[in-house]
């Protein structure tokens, strides 16, 4: 029996996963536990968690597997340093952070007291871990893999042919080239500046025109082999003054990565706290209309060289959904898999199969397929009725009425009434999702049909921008007759077309160009939040419902502890704790 834990360390969105034997056991973000977005740092709890689940102790652990290798891309980085004027203090300073992330070992023990690891460290160069995360656990045999982000060991993008247990790197965008830049840059240009806020700009940019594709042309150029270049000019990130990116108390920030050259390009920059204006939005559209041309650039080339149908994207960009949602249409592409956690959480999980798949042996020819995200912790009926007892006052003082419904059937059919009587639903089941998108385990709730319910979530809960839209959960098999593509989303990570004659019908979730980011769901890959859409089909012959992330402003919910303070301190009208029904 071999373990292989996988860690994404020192940076964003630190994780941790458990491969036993080339199957995964757990995987979950640091974020979870410490309750502060994209955590970063070393992922002790996460950790914690992984070996409790699979009910072992640190010193069983054979391997553990780092996402990330100092000595990968080592002769471009110095060549870098000796052409490029960045400062030696700089160079010190990175090689110091670096001498503290290398040491994995000192990290555990630290972090579990006790407890002692006896294996083997390995560091899995950052790029090889995505593309392993993608491809090691896709149902394809074989699949061309493409890895797109910021930067990773002195990379932004790869890609390479996977076959059975086998992958390989046979291209790569270097250090200062990157889509990632590009698009961070830009989104902190329209006056989003917190780490992770990109999805802000692709959710602005349906209402925008692309007025600025040609001005944006001059900043990142295309080239025939599908590789793409930024002009350095419109960026601060290669001189060393835009590059300090840190982690400091667990929470990740960025220098200006854009120059003031773009703003002789394309006008002021927006104050994060002044209001949006039509120029904002072109902005936003013409960015990711940029992103997509040279996206598919990218892909139409990797075609070509390959001759594959079957594509796994990995990567921060992976997240960019409404991209993923046209390789069908836009590219020779016939199949597309992307997993729960494209970004770099789920390079723990590329770092750990990439490892299995060398030290396995025969056993590691077996191919694990990620076809569900439940890989979280979860809360017992008796961990849940003592949370539920010890805030018994507070229910009471909100007139809350609490009772358990052993039956699933009754309990999906009154959570689907109330659903469709407009109501605001927090639904809290089984193990947590793996990756940023809450898929019918920790989520949120509403009736798609309500023109309001976008206005009434906002008002409630989420407090967010009106303009981000929230998501469709949709029955598999109902794909095809709301959705002009018909394709396995399980992960949330594409945009469909809904069908013309159906937007009127659910105008909740049909963002403003008709599009939505749609979740299949499957009896098998998760057979209650089926029944439920189920019922709610069978009361409005809707097969779908609303679905976003159960939190407000913080990371998604982890302990019925943290739902049950959401639900109380929000104007949430129904908490459903595993079997207990609890209703304002």
């Amino acid at each position: 029996m071999t373990y292989v834990l996988g860690l994404n360390a020192f940076h964003a969105d630190a994780a941790a996963c458990l491969v036993k034997d080339g199957a995964l056991v757990a995987a979950v973000e640091e974020e979870r536990f410490r309750r502060i977005k994209h955590w970063g740092g070393f992922p002790s709890e996460a950790v914690r968690y992984c070996l409790a689940e699979a009910g072992i102790d640190l010193a069983e652990v054979d391997h553990v597997a780092v996402n990330s290798d100092d000595r990968a891309n080592r002769w471009r980085k110095l060549a870098y340093v000796l052409t490029s004027g960045v400062s030696p203090s700089y160079v010190l300073s990175r090689l110091r952070q670096r001498g503290e992330r290398a040491d994995v070992a000192g990290n555990l023990a630290r972090s579990l007291p006790g407890e002692s690891f006896r294996g083997t460290v390995h560091a899995v160069e950052h790029h090889l871990c995505h593309l392993a995360s993608a491809f090691l656990v896709s149902p394809y045999g074989k699949a061309v893999a493409v890895s797109v982000d910021g930067f990773g060991d002195f990379s932004s993008a790869a890609w390479g042919l996977g076959e059975g247990g086998s992958l390989s790197v046979d291209g790569r965008v270097y250090f200062p080239h990157s889509l990632g830049v590009f698009y961070e840059a830009m989104t902190q240009f329209i006056g989003f500046p917190h780490y992770g806020d990109e999805y802000k700009v692709m959710g602005l940019a349906p209402y925008g025109e692309p007025r600025h594709v040609e001005a944006m042309k001059q900043i990142v150029r295309l080239e025939a082999d599908g590789t793409f270049a930024l002009d350095l000019r419109y960026f601060r990130h290669a001189s060393g003054e835009g590059a300090n990116y840190q982690v400091k108390d667990g929470i990740p920030s960025g220098g200006r990565l854009w120059s003031d050259g773009l703003v002789a390009l394309l006008g002021p920059a927006r104050d994060p706290a002044a209001p949006l204006e039509d120029r904002h939005r072109d902005i936003a559209r013409s960015a990711q209309v940029t992103y997509e041309n040279a996206f598919f650039n990218l892909l139409e080339a990797v075609h070509r060289r390959y001759g594959v149908d079957s594509l796994v994207l990995a990567g921060g960009c992976a997240y960019n959904s409404v991209a993923n949602g046209k390789v069908l249409e836009r590219s020779p592409f016939k199949r597309l898999y992307v997993q729960s956690a494209g970004g770099d959480a789920g390079g723990a999980i590329g770092a750990a199969f990439a490892t299995w798949h060398k030290v396995g042996g025969a056993r590691a020819k077996r191919h694990f397929v990620m076809d569900h995200a439940y890989w979280g912790p979860s809360a017992t009926p008796d961990q849940i009725a003592a949370a539920v007892a010890e805030r018994r006052t507070d229910f009471d003082s909100a007139n809350c009425t609490i009772e358990r419904i052993a039956d699933e059937a009754t309990l999906c059919r009154r959570t689907a009434e109330a659903i469709s009587e407009g109501k605001v639903i927090g639904w809290f089941q089984g193990r947590l999702e793996w990756g940023p998108r809450a898929l019918g385990n920790r989520s949120i709730l509403g009736d798609p049909r309500r023109a309001d319910m976008k206005d009434i979530l906002n008002l409630k809960i989420k407090r967010r921008e009106s303009f981000r839209p929230f998501a469709p959960s949709i029955l598999r098999e109902a794909v095809p007759a709301w959705f002009e593509t018909d394709d396995d989303v399980p992960f949330m990570m594409q945009v469909f077309r809904i069908r013309e004659d159906k937007r009127k019908q659910i105008p909740a979730v049909t963002h403003v160009d008709g599009t939505g980011r749609l979740q299949t769901v499957t009896w098998a890959g998760n057979p209650r939040y089926a029944r439920l859409i189920e019922a709610f089909n069978g009361l409005t012959g809707v097969p779908m419902v609303l679905n976003t992330s159960f939190n407000e402003n913080e990371p998604v919910v982890c302990k019925p502890e943290e739902a049950i303070d959401c639900f109380l301190r929000t104007r949430m009208d129904v908490l459903v704790l595993g079997d207990t029904l609890i209703a304002r």
